[in-house]
């Protein structure tokens, strides 16, 4: 049996430069706090938490004064940096280039809407950080929807400006675009009036569902290697489990089970943007040694 791990799997380009960000301002063995975790992966938090890395959640991060506290790639809503001035907190601002691109659009957009008498809805998961700091650039107004039930909360008499969280599915945001569409055509309203439709999905995070369809063809077995908390990883992983039905998601090596290997003669491990390269590697080798199988990498 052949395992390989997926070369394009790991890392996106804003979480890679936040660990960078985070170790780099602890080199010299100073404390440093970060606003939330670094990235949704219990086992990297764990490892930078070792190197001196101290996670507060926003109540902490409001008593807090006189500290130095790093901005994770999510980004954040205005009052943090607000909050940061008044208490003499050094922010190391680690937010995605993308994201805070997004922010900006927002913030135009919602300026623009408040004239026009539009509204902004944004396509992502409530209560995720990337969510709350594009909110934020809305005064909190920003209406966010999931799902087709969702699209209640949307008063289809104004204009919609639509926004997607960046690590969300390609086409879940067209599905919600198509539906937000026909609405205003049931109503006798054009949606090329009504709908400014805006795809902010990070390509490379959505350039990884092709390569992953192909990967997971490729294999007998699929182990999809993520942490719960991240939204990444549960869209990527039913991406592999709709091509491969004998796709498995893993936290870590410990999860795996002997029996999903049964008769398999090739084993592909992939992950989310915020899965480590090194933890997909433990994964696989603890498959090699637990089957015998050789290992490419």
């Amino acid at each position: 049996m052949n395992v390989v791990i997926d070369k394009n799997s790991g890392y996106c380009f804003g979480v890679e430069f936040a660990i960078q960000m985070a170790e780099d301002e602890m080199a010299d063995g100073s404390p440093l706090y970060c606003l939330g975790d670094i990235v949704h992966n219990s086992m990297e938090v764990e490892r930078l938490s070792k190197k001196g890395l101290i996670v507060i959640d926003k109540e902490q991060f409001k008593k807090l004064s006189n500290a130095k506290v790093l901005i994770r790639a999510h980004g954040e809503p205005p009052e943090t940096y607000e909050h940061a001035l008044k208490n003499n907190i050094e922010l190391i601002d680690a937010s995605c280039p993308v994201v805070l691109k997004l922010q900006n659009r927002v913030k135009h957009s919602y300026d623009e809407s408040l004239e026009k008498g539009g509204q902004i809805v944004l396509y992502g998961q409530p209560g995720h950080a990337e969510v709350i700091g594009l909110t934020g650039q809305t005064e909190n107004q920003a209406i966010i929807i999931t799902s087709k039930e969702d699209l209640e909360k949307i008063d289809f008499s104004r204009p919609v400006s639509l926004y997607s969280q960046t690590t969300k599915s390609t086409k879940g945001f067209y599905e919600i675009k198509a539906m937000i569409e026909q609405k205003f055509r049931e109503l006798g309203l054009d949606p090329e009036i009504y709908l400014d439709a805006n795809d902010s999905i990070c390509r490379q995070v959505s350039n990884r569902e092709p390569q992953l369809q192909k990967f997971a063809a490729e294999h007998d077995v699929i182990i999809f290697v993520s942490g719960k908390k991240s939204s990444n990883g549960k869209a990527l992983y039913s991406v592999c489990k709709s091509v491969n039905e004998r796709s498995y998601f893993v936290e870590n090596e410990k999860e795996l089970q002997g029996e999903w290997f049964a008769e398999a003669k090739s084993v592909g491990v992939c992950g989310a943007t915020s899965t480590p390269m090194w933890l997909m590697a433990n994964v696989a080798e603890a498959i090699k040694n637990m089957c015998n199988a050789t290992l490419h990498i």
